[in-house]
């Protein structure tokens, strides 16, 4: 342990209280600022501290707009100042500051010298831990929103394809065994209209199902899925979907398979709704522990300078939120004439990998 004179140690305190990121009082028993640091300074009003060194005891009151325990708000009916015996270890206080309006900080207030009555009040200001809990506060309510929305999409698919679609399909077996049986010209005629209205019906829900949850990306994970939507899409829109996919695992966390299959879900429907073209390739790969998606198109293409875009731009800010909330860095690039190309990178981290290894179990 080193050894230090008293000094060097006078020293040292003289240059944490000149040089401290905290804000220091000395407060007299008559609740009047007596000195203050540097960083104090900087963060009244110079009016306010005018009137400190004017000696008007109120001053420091005209700065301070309340403060709060574990408890709830406290008023000035008990103030912190009046109460030298009290408990104020750890509080917050809220400061009316220069340039920056009512900030929060984090304060001790304690007795340093019992004979001449003298008490010192440290504050450090909390603004960007509030915000950066509010931001992780933010986070995870978007990803319990996320995570309700998706397990919704799951029952209402399921439902629609274990009960809905079976009971249309039921109800296709009755009709064509009536279509054999002794009617009438006009009643055929009037059952296979029937009949084909009750498929086209049927082809619909099912479409439905897929597209609210595929059952194939619960159970057979990213590749599957793609593969079967891009089919889907090729023979109903008639657009080409080259897809290659080169994963080195069968699955990955439920949470990122569902970010890459939405991403890639949107990014193929906006390529399909605004590129002007009948063709998009879509790569799928795991390069240095990194999940990557890219989907390119040869379209039009669109200026990315201008803020005023086809359709409502909700789509590409629900891709880049999805990208966020797993780690994942979302990319847009695109010209006009030079085509569209989106990219989604999400690490595989060993919490992703522990993920992984249990939904494979």
């Amino acid at each position: 342990m080193i050894q230090m004179t008293d000094g060097h140690l006078n020293d040292l305190l003289k240059k944490m209280y000149a040089n401290s990121m905290e804000a220091i009082f000395f407060i007299d028993e008559q609740g009047s600022v007596v000195a203050m640091n540097p960083a104090a300074e900087n963060i009244l009003d110079i009016d306010v501290i005018e009137r400190m060194q004017s000696g008007v005891d109120d001053s420091f009151c005209q700065a301070c707009k309340g403060y709060t325990d574990e408890k709830d708000q406290i008023s000035c009916s008990k103030c912190y100042l009046d109460y030298p015996k009290g408990d104020f270890s750890s509080f917050q206080v809220y400061l009316k500051t220069r340039g920056e309006g009512v900030v929060p900080y984090a304060a001790s207030y304690h007795t340093i010298d019992e004979e001449r009555g003298i008490r010192v009040l440290m504050l450090l200001d909390l603004t960007k831990q509030q915000k950066t809990q509010e931001m992780l506060q933010r986070s995870n309510l978007l990803k319990y929103v996320i995570k309700a929305q998706e397990d919704e999409r799951k029952r209402i698919s399921r439902e629609l394809h274990d009960s809905v679609a079976q009971e249309l399909l039921s109800s296709l077996v009755d009709l064509r065994v009536v279509k054999y049986m002794e009617v009438g010209e006009d009643v055929l005629k009037k059952l296979q209209q029937t009949e084909v209205s009750l498929t086209r019906l049927l082809d619909d829900i099912r479409h439905l199902s897929v597209e609210l949850r595929p059952a194939s990306l619960d159970d057979l994970g990213l590749e599957a899925a793609f593969r079967s939507h891009f089919k889907w899409i090729e023979k109903n829109y008639g657009m080409l979907v080259d897809f290659s996919a080169e994963l080195s695992a069968a699955r990955y966390g439920s949470e990122i398979e569902t970010v890459v299959y939405r991403v890639c879900q949107e990014a193929v429907l906006n390529a399909l709704k605004y590129a002007g073209t009948d063709e998009v390739h879509v790569r799928l790969c795991e390069e240095d522990g990194v999940l990557q998606l890219t989907v390119k198109d040869d379209g039009i293409g669109f200026n990315m300078n201008e803020n005023e875009a086809k359709g409502t731009g909700l789509g590409l800010y629900g891709m880049r939120e999805r990208a966020e909330l797993v780690g994942g860095q979302f990319m847009l690039y695109s010209a006009i004439g030079g085509g569209t190309k989106v990219e989604l990178r999400i690490p595989c981290s060993e919490d992703n990998e522990r993920e992984r290894e249990t939904d494979t179990r």
